[in-house]
């Protein structure tokens, strides 16, 4: 880089002054300072551009990178899952030749299909629709009887 001091720039300074003269001088430090900022601007673009050349390749390495690992992780998921399939099918393998038919108890049987029938009380309270219940009044909620003593006693009382 070029080393500028005080002293240098104001003997440039006077000479330019001497061999210009006052006249045109302001006009030609305009125009070497306009010349000047476009040289940093022209610069700072072309650091810029070095930077995002570098931001680019850095990224695709990093690209690179990950889709390697991916292959690697997809590849032992891929692997480790038709082990367990593997492995699941010899259990249910197992499991199909160790199942022994448990004899069904007739007396279960019967208590269950009687509770599931028309007659039972809960499908009977159940079939009824909700709108019916409450034009008639019929309870929906279940309530304490310590609630209810306390909703009826409290509109009692007032």
């Amino acid at each position: 880089m070029i080393d500028l001091g005080v002293s240098k720039l104001a003997l440039i300074a006077v000479v330019a002054l001497i061999v210009v003269g006052p006249e045109r001088l302001p006009k030609i430090a305009r125009m070497a300072g306009n010349l000047f900022g476009r040289a940093q601007r022209y610069m700072a673009e072309v650091k810029s551009e070095v930077s995002r050349q570098m931001d680019i390749e850095e990224f695709k390495k990093l690209r690179e990178e990950s889709a390697s690992v991916f292959k690697d992780v997809q590849s032992n998921i891929e692997s480790t899952v038709q082990e367990a399939g593997a492995n699941l099918s010899d259990q249910a393998d197992l499991f199909e030749n160790n199942l022994t038919k448990l004899p069904l108890d007739e007396t279960e049987v019967l208590r269950k299909s009687m509770r599931q029938g028309r007659s039972s009380w809960g499908v009977r309270r159940a079939a009824r629709p909700i709108w019916f219940k409450r034009s008639t009044g019929m309870r929906t909620r279940v309530q304490s009887g310590a609630a209810r003593m306390k909703r009826f006693h409290h509109s009692a009382n007032q």
